[in-house]
């Protein structure tokens, strides 16, 4: 704001106070400089609130204090009480700022740009002028008191209520006129734009509502106040503030309350009406001034509540139309998904269902959500095994309450040779009618496996043919070695020995990569032949062979740590092979210097299952490829100078699935290291005996 622009607005503000205090001042209590009414206290409050981001605030104050002063003086107040007065006016104007600024932020004169809308608002708005009355009301009278000798209780009760008053009611109104005139500068309309909307908006029978409620207030008034019949019949005309703020426009409101308020005190001031005949000037006051914040809390409290309540209202029917628009966007991403969509509840039963999930399902489910037996074959793993219920992706989710993901074969009349899914089921934050529900989201990925399939037995057979070259080229470099053993020194000959051990070392890494992918085919390819494996003989024979291993080449000798391993039904080659490469890892990715400490642990788990546990104090997995590390030739330490194919945890990874388990990473809990779970089905044995136990 400019300096002129803040000038003209001080000089307005001036005039208007210095015609409210010398109002003010005509309504002096007998014997006493305080005045019954005292509307200044409501054009201090909105100057300073509408200048408080002026850097010119200091003439502002100066100008009130001027006027106050100079008022004071000239008519009847000595020197010392008017300086009272100049303090207790810009205390009770400053403090009323900061209060508004701190509880209402938000609003016009607060430091933002909205109306007076809700009841708590109008609840603040009391609080901060009660409390900066108050903090006058500790000064003014004082000075009264200085002056006469002699402290008057009613006449500080008549200045906190006579300020609280003005502020409630010229306070509001000057933030509403503000507010407006706020509007209009943002929309740059002339106020007169502003007012023909308005007028155009009201409906002929609206504005004969208008009309009879001044026209009525105005006789009513007129009746209790300016005839002298002795009834008390000021409060019955609370019942015109009811019917304003119930049903007319909140800005008419405050000027109705303004008006009628301001007609009350004057007539009281001018001895007519039920207060008039009160005999103490200072319980005249207060009664008169009680009314007139009865009639502004009153209408402001219904036309605060009733907007409240409209614009809740509007919201929430904005709140249904977006939420419907939203649903409406979100029907059509779904049905414009090319993968299908599927949420199912604890029962099996479909909530929902996108077109994508019909088509690639086929006859699997109808529309209503039950199983459809036209041309229906099953649903099987990649190895031709019926997908037991329980096994379903969107079930184990809803047991474990974990995301899970497989791939389902699909199998029905228009392709009987079947169509591979990979589904993904994950559980839902919230119930639908009260059940637990997951969504499954399942894609066709019969080509992609397919070719993957291709591929892998491609490379199984490449790598079965890569055998014999390898072993002629082992046997060789052997024969060569042993050749050289026997030739005297030369620089020649230890050239071609380097070159050999080159040779060698290589061929050991190449067949390493070929023995992993012939594994991989085996764990892919061959039929598995599962029995019960007992994990209590199988890993101490792994972790002694491992022992042995590390005493031969003179390294580390690993400590293992093993708990009581409860019996599995699988495959016992391939369950050897997935201990194995875990065990094999533990031993392998540990820090130069440190001794490998394996803990190999399993517990029942729910399903049916077992649950095998194997931890280490290796160099772990880095942060982001705990789920990447199961990945076909991905290593996790690529430049760290351990040797490896990556490979091992893939081919762990797809026995562990043919299986119908789970395999995940981790960080150990522990502290530094991996910990690596899987799960595998129960022993027969162990699964009957806990039929007999429940049974029993």
């Amino acid at each position: 704001m400019t300096l002129p622009a803040s000038l003209l607005r001080t000089a307005g503000f001036a005039a208007l106070y210095l015609l409210a205090t010398w109002a003010g001042r005509q309504t002096i209590m007998d014997g006493t400089n305080l005045s019954l009414v005292w509307p200044a206290a409501g054009i201090s409050a909105v100057w300073f609130l509408a200048q408080h981001r002026s850097r010119w605030r200091a003439v502002d104050v100066l100008a009130l204090s001027v006027v106050t002063y100079a008022v004071n003086t000239a008519t009847g107040a000595t020197p010392v009480p008017a300086l009272w007065f100049v303090v207790a006016n810009v205390l009770q104007a400053e403090l009323f700022g900061v209060l508004f600024r701190r509880w209402l932020p938000h609003l016009w004169g607060g430091g933002g740009s909205r109306p007076m809308s809700r009841l708590p608002e109008l609840w603040r708005l009391m609080a901060a002028a009660f409390l900066a009355t108050g903090a006058g009301a500790l000064i003014g009278p004082t000075a009264a008191w200085i002056v006469d000798g002699v402290y008057s209780v009613p006449a500080t009760a008549v200045w906190l209520t006579r300020n609280t008053v003005s502020i409630l009611l010229i306070g509001v109104a000057g933030l509403r006129l503000g507010y407006a005139l706020h509007r209009r500068r943002a929309a740059h309309t002339g106020l007169g734009t502003v007012l023909r909307g308005e007028l155009a908006a009201l409906t002929r029978r609206r504005a004969m509502e208008y009309a009879v409620v001044v026209v009525v207030s105005a006789l009513t008034y007129t009746v209790a106040f300016g005839i002298d019949h002795g009834l008390p019949l000021a409060f019955p005309l609370l019942a015109m503030t009811v019917w304003a703020g119930l049903r007319l426009r909140t800005g008419f409101v405050i000027l109705h309350d303004l008006a009628f308020g301001s007609a009350a005190v004057l007539f009281t001031l001018n001895g007519e009406g039920p207060f008039a005949h009160v005999p103490d000037n200072a319980l005249r006051a207060l009664i008169a001034q009680a009314f007139v914040g009865m009639v502004a809390v009153v209408g402001l409290a219904l036309a605060l509540g009733r907007d409240e309540r409209a614009r809740l209202v509007a919201d929430l029917r904005e709140s249904e139309q977006a939420a419907a628009e939203q649903a409406t966007v979100l029907a059509t991403i779904v049905d414009g998904m090319a993968e299908g969509l599927a949420v199912m509840d604890t029962q099996g039963r479909l909530i929902l269902r996108n077109p994508a999930g019909g088509r690639l399902l086929g006859g699997l489910v109808s529309t209503t959500g039950q199983m459809a037996d036209t041309g229906f074959y099953g649903l099987f793993h990649a190895d031709g095994r019926l997908i037991a219920a329980e096994e379903l992706p969107f079930r184990r989710t809803l047991h474990t309450g974990e995301p899970h993901s497989m791939d389902i074969v699909v199998r029905n009349s228009s392709v009987p040779e079947g169509r591979i899914l990979h589904v993904a089921a994950t559980p839902l934050p919230h119930p639908i009618n009260g059940e637990p529900c997951a969504v499954s989201i399942f894609s066709d990925v019969t080509a992609e496996r397919r070719h993957r399939d291709e591929l892998a037995s491609f490379a199984g057979v490449v790598a079965h043919d890569l055998l014999n070259p390898l072993a002629t080229v082992e046997g060789w470099s052997d024969a060569g070695m042993s050749a050289l053993d026997e030739a005297p020194e030369h620089p020649a000959v230890e050239d071609a020995r380097d070159g050999l051990r080159r040779i060698r070392r290589a061929g050991v890494r190449m067949r390493n990569l070929i023995n992993d992918l012939l594994a991989y085919t085996t764990a892919r390819d061959a039929a598995l032949a599962p029995v019960d494996v007992s994990l209590n003989a199988l890993v101490p024979e792994l972790t002694t062979a491992r022992v042995d291993q590390a005493e031969s080449g003179g390294g580390p000798v690993p400590r293992f740590h093993l708990g009581d391993l409860p019996p599995v039904h699988a495959d016992p080659v391939l369950v050897r092979q997935v201990l194995d490469n875990l065990i094999g890892n533990a031993v392998k990715y540990t820090a130069p210097g440190t001794t490998p400490e394996v803990s190999i642990t399993a517990a029942a788990a729910p399903g049916g299952r077992v649950r095998v546990e194997v931890r280490d104090n290796g160099i772990g997995i880095p942060d982001g490829q705990h789920g990447r590390v199961f990945d076909n030739f991905h290593r996790a330490h690529r430049t760290a100078g351990y040797a490896g194919t990556g490979l091992g945890l893939g081919i762990c990874r797809r026995i562990v699935e043919r299986h119908g388990g789970t395999i995940a990473a981790e960080p150990d809990p522990g502290g530094r290291g991996t910990r690596i779970t899987f799960t595998l089905p129960a022993a027969v044995s162990m699964s009957a005996a806990r039929q007999r136990h429940a049974a029993v």
